[in-house]
């Protein structure tokens, strides 16, 4: 009486397979966005853990640098030497090396078609980037540009330490 007879109604037959392609499409998103990148760094991470030996220098993943002395291929721990005076070894787990430094004899690879001079390792001062550590010099036919100082205070931490508290 009050209530209306339900009528079969006509489906659409693609609705259903429409409602899940945003479904769908955000699982491809993630899986090429998210999933496979994580995937190929951790294939890496074990490939480099692998190929680690002895005379490698390593980051720990608490930032503890040293240079490893022992691998045991059947045991998942490393002795690294993080001092050498006095003589200070740690055994960690291989999986918290997070990355094997190059080693400094070796020099930096360029590629083919760059017009960077290639450095020799003993001239680089420890704590100064490269790009830092020799300023290049104007050619000596070209005067030198005129440069006025900067408008303004200088930095803030040009000022000494702050007043003791106490």
């Amino acid at each position: 009486m009050l209530i209306s007879p339900a009528y079969a109604q006509a489906g659409d037959p693609t609705g259903g397979l429409m409602s899940l392609a945003p479904l769908i499409l955000i699982f491809v998103v993630f899986y090429f966005i998210l999933i496979r990148p994580q995937q190929r760094k951790a294939k890496e991470h074990r490939e480099m853990l692998a190929a680690l030996q002895r005379g490698d220098r390593v980051v720990t993943g608490g930032g503890v640098f040293g240079t490893v002395i022992r691998v045991t291929p059947e045991s998942d721990e490393v002795i690294v030497e993080i001092s050498r005076n006095p003589q200070l070894r740690v055994t960690v787990l291989k999986n918290t090396i997070q990355s094997v430094l190059r080693e400094p004899s070796e020099p930096p690879k360029a590629e083919e078609g760059t017009d960077q001079p290639q450095q020799r390792p003993g001239k680089r001062r420890k704590g100064r980037p490269e790009a830092e550590a020799q300023p290049e010099a104007p050619p000596a036919d070209q005067p030198e540009p005129h440069s006025e100082p900067a408008p303004g205070p200088g930095p803030a931490n040009d000022q000494g330490p702050p007043p003791r508290q106490g």
